[in-house]
């Protein structure tokens, strides 16, 4: 495949956007050297780069789309909504409409509130714990990968730059499916912890059993507020989030992704003593939540209407892992074919299955996982991860386990060698939440 559009385009957005790209995770040095498309248009499963190379796509627009690229009711549903206007000086239509449609999905949910990106809605959530607990501190799992641009959050990371180190001072941690680090906090903080943040389930990780019912008895007997981020599983593990299927209900959710299709909506949703305190029935001191000129507009609520109405007409999250489950069996197969077990896995549920590459020592590697995203690429599959959607067809399939063929042949030659030299074109990835911009220079 030839990158020379797309090689100039990168190029040109260095020199105008910092990073390249406006998600770290869609950046260049997430990619091998010379082969980061830079995407013209999609369909379904299929994207076409500025260069006309086309690939099947994984990962899905970081996980939100779920119907797949283009989808057109969801499109018409947002055209018409546009047509009539996008944003008004009361409140639309649109707005008790999407409400309606949420609460009735995920019943768990007392209320809702919209916004546009995942960081408002949970750090939302963290100052609404705040206000109803009186304590300051926040736990997350420190085992999950993001919940916040934020400084709380942020702080936690080797990308802290920019922050007060005493911010830090306000964030601490525990271990996934751990319940007793999470006893640990609470004896180390007795009645300072607002809020306990964590993800129900990982694309690597499902809760132990009694983990998640453990943390909501803890919550009920320390009195901090139980947060569950519903950015990834909601819609993606079930239509009413893993809160529904693990049968566990926390008291604020935050969502995102999936709920548009790649359209920009989220939500902070939960109980409704809560919630009310930033609205206008409480007599507490109010809090000032997700108030923004554009949270409401009138096509990403669109959006989620017709999401949710896909959603309701078939089994979306079935599709997604009846696909998921045949690339998943075909995968291990070609792992075993190829004598890579130990260096290559898959993991996950199947509607989010990511993969993990190391090198010939069973050492998780970037150099490795750059070769194998290297010869992906080349067979036209491009997969930061093998995150499916329903548009996913048998022929993606079966044209993704073709290139994973090809792609494993290569990668058994490097952990035969001992090294990626000579194979790997150009430096390794890095991670995308890192201090500096080294080692990999654009």
């Amino acid at each position: 495949m030839d990158f020379t559009e797309s090689t100039a385009a990168q190029r040109r957005l260095h020199e105008l956007v910092p990073g390249g790209a406006h998600t770290y995770a869609r950046g260049s040095d997430q990619y091998p050297a010379g082969m980061a498309p830079v995407i013209a248009r999609g369909d379904g499963a299929r994207v076409v780069d500025v260069d006309g190379n086309t690939f099947v796509e994984y990962g899905m627009g970081l996980r939100s789309v779920t119907l797949g690229h283009g989808y057109r009711p969801v499109v018409e549903a947002v055209c018409r909504a546009a047509t009539d206007g996008v944003s008004f000086s009361r409140p639309s239509v649109w707005e008790l409409r999407a409400a309606e449609r949420f609460v009735d999905q995920v019943p768990t949910a007392d209320m809702v509130k919209f916004t546009k990106n995942g960081s408002d809605a949970t750090t939302a959530a963290l100052r609404l714990a705040r206000a109803a607990t009186g304590r300051d501190l926040v736990a997350i799992c420190r085992d999950q990968p993001f919940f916040s641009v934020d400084d709380w959050f942020m702080t936690t990371t080797d990308m802290d730059a920019g922050i007060p180190d005493d911010v830090r001072e306000g964030t601490v941690t525990f271990g996934y499916n751990d319940l007793d680090s999470v006893e640990a906090v609470l004896a180390r903080h007795p009645g300072q912890v607002a809020a306990v943040f964590l993800e129900p389930a990982t694309s690597t990780a499902e809760p132990a059993p009694g983990y998640l019912e453990g943390l909501r008895a803890l919550a009920d007997r320390d009195g901090f507020v139980l947060v569950f981020d519903e950015m990834i599983t909601g819609m993606r593990w079930a239509a009413a989030g893993a809160q529904s299927l693990y049968g566990v209900t926390p008291d604020l959710s935050t969502w995102g992704k999936a709920l548009g299709n790649g359209f920009a909506v989220s939500a902070l949703a939960g109980r409704r003593e809560l919630m009310e305190l930033g609205g206008l029935r409480t007599g507490a001191p109010r809090v000032f939540l997700l108030s923004t000129t554009h949270g409401a507009e009138t096509t990403g609520l669109a959006a989620f209407l017709a999401v949710s109405e896909a959603y309701e007409q078939r089994d979306v999250v079935a599709e997604m892992e009846a696909r998921g489950d045949a690339l998943r069996a075909g995968f291990d197969g070609l792992v075993r074919q190829h004598g890579l077990q130990g260096t290559v896995s898959l993991s996950g549920r199947s509607s989010g299955l990511v993969f993990a590459t190391r090198d010939q020592a069973g050492s998780p590697s970037q150099a490795f996982r750059a070769l194998f995203l290297q010869e992906m690429i080349a067979r036209g599959v491009l997969a930061p991860s093998f995150v499916i959607s329903a548009a996913h067809t048998d022929e993606d399939v079966e044209r993704t386990l073709e290139a994973s063929d090809g792609a494993l042949a290569v990668y058994a030659k490097a952990v035969s060698a001992g090294t990626t030299d000579g194979l790997l074109v150009g430096p390794p990835v890095a991670p995308a939440l890192r201090r500096f911009a080294e080692p990999r220079r654009i």
